[in-house]
């Protein structure tokens, strides 16, 4: 703990987004993070899965990492957190591994907000949300936690099997018209990740879907998330 939380100082609002590899936080919640982090709050990604050996090779590694950390200096994120695990190979990882290194950064940062994947078709996707989970319960460092919720990521939460799997659904749209920008030059940061239009990933589509969500609550542009607990006003954002 630090020493002006150990005495009481008042600290910044701190939001955590666990992301499952380079690219889904920016996808997700760039223009979040980049209303938060402009509010004043502090923002941390832990990014959990990589583009690595033995699926990718070493370069590609080294290029997202070098992409994401200039899309998050974009968008104001103060820590960046790389776990370095090999993509589609987290079920190699026992659940204790996962669950503890998850874990292990919620009570070093006591996030006030917890952002994590949404329970889509991507395996990586499905353990880091079951492993976010076991580190966002109420119990703990946990109990700090004001809002958990889950956010969609282009492609793979679109693409579950409608009735048979979950549906993303949003509850709670943060409105980012003042952001959108922002959040597709993050994107544009991934040139590795991003892809010409009519692709999912691409800067077309990333506008598209904030122009849906904003027009769902009544704003420009805006992120959707699916609450998972909220004890705290949404007008934290």
């Amino acid at each position: 703990m630090s020493e002006a939380r150990s005495t009481g100082e008042k600290q910044p609002p701190r939001l955590l987004v666990v992301a499952p590899h380079p690219d889904d936080e920016i996808l997700g919640v760039g223009g979040t993070m980049a209303r938060f982090a402009r509010a004043g709050g502090e923002v941390t990604v832990l990014t959990v899965a990589a583009h690595m050996p033995p699926l990718y090779t070493t370069e590609a590694h080294e290029t997202t990492i070098a992409e994401a950390g200039k899309a998050h200096a974009l968008v104001g994120v103060h820590e960046s957190v790389f776990l370095n695990h090999p993509a589609v190979y987290l079920d190699q990882l026992s659940t204790p591994q996962l669950n503890g290194a998850i874990m292990e950064v919620v009570e070093r940062v006591r996030p006030d907000v917890m952002l994590i994947p949404y329970y889509d078709r991507h395996v990586d996707h499905r353990l880091i949300f079951d492993a976010a989970m076991v580190a966002s319960r109420p119990v703990g460092p946990g109990r700090g936690i004001k809002v958990v919720a889950a956010y969609e990521t282009l492609s793979e939460t679109h693409w579950n099997a409608p009735h048979l799997e979950p549906n993303f659904t949003p509850g709670w749209i943060v409105d980012i018209t003042d952001f959108v920008d922002v959040k597709v030059q993050a994107m544009q940061c991934f040139e590795s990740q991003i892809h010409p239009f009519p692709m999912p990933r691409s800067a077309e589509a990333l506008r598209a879907l904030a122009l849906f969500r904003g027009s769902q609550a009544g704003f420009g542009y805006g992120e959707g998330f699916h609450v998972i607990r909220m004890t705290a006003p949404a007008e934290l954002f």
